[in-house]
């Protein structure tokens, strides 16, 4: 399809919008309950977290060209030729920049890390994460105050995004949100789409990742 000098091109596959707008929903709820000290709905969905992020680790090996790794993480030569070619407005790919690639890697760690500190979490009152049995209480009030300063980091990853995205928005004119919403985004001609993956794969591979998770939580004695 043509519109003007622009052609649409396929760029986000569903499994990865879908990753992205459950993520979403899961942060804003996880902040909400650790807020409000709902704990326990907080730490049963920290587990649905855990499971959707690994579920992400395996689909940026095996998932669409956009959605892996090796598609956007790069160096920081690759960084500076992406500042250089985005001063000129040039487009030299779809998905993720080589800059952007910095922000998804924080955000993903830093969420890996805060469901997996979460699995050993404790109040000290009503509410114990599902392994807080297989550390000494000391390590689990480590943890615990860890899990606490990571929600602050989570919220301050989340406004840098949601900045770039308004400012990729609103002054260049890269309609992100509508990319991650349809799949599709409208690009210079001889800028190429992708081939998505079969979404088989990606039920498969979350089937697997709930596998780990609640299997490993069961093997840990929950």
């Amino acid at each position: 399809m043509h519109h003007g000098d622009k052609i649409l091109v396929k760029v986000w596959d569903q499994p990865t919008r879908l990753f992205h707008w459950a993520l979403v929903i899961l942060v804003a709820v996880l902040w909400a309950s650790g807020e409000l000290g709902n704990l326990d709905i907080h730490m049963k969905l920290g587990v649905w977290a855990l499971a959707l992020l690994l579920f992400r680790l395996g689909w940026g090996v095996v998932g669409s060209p956009t959605a892996r790794f090796t598609h956007f993480v790069r160096g920081p030569a690759a960084i500076a030729d992406y500042l250089r070619a985005a001063r000129t407005g040039a487009v030299r790919s779809v998905g993720h920049n080589p800059l952007g690639a910095l922000s998804v890697l924080a955000l993903l760690g830093l969420l890996i890390a805060q469901s997996v500190s979460g699995l050993f979490t404790t109040d000290d009152i009503f509410t114990n994460g599902p392994l807080v049995h297989l550390v000494p209480s000391k390590t689990s009030a480590l943890l615990s105050s860890l899990h606490r300063l990571g929600g602050k980091l989570v919220l301050a990853l989340v406004a840098l995004h949601l900045a770039a995205v308004a400012f990729y928005t609103l002054i260049k004119k890269d309609d992100l949100i509508r990319a991650m919403i349809t799949g599709t985004k409208r690009v210079p001609k001889g800028v190429e789409g992708v081939r998505f993956a079969h979404p088989l794969i990606a039920l498969a591979l979350f089937a697997l990742a709930c596998a780990v998770v609640w299997g490993g939580l069961a093997l840990a004695g929950r």
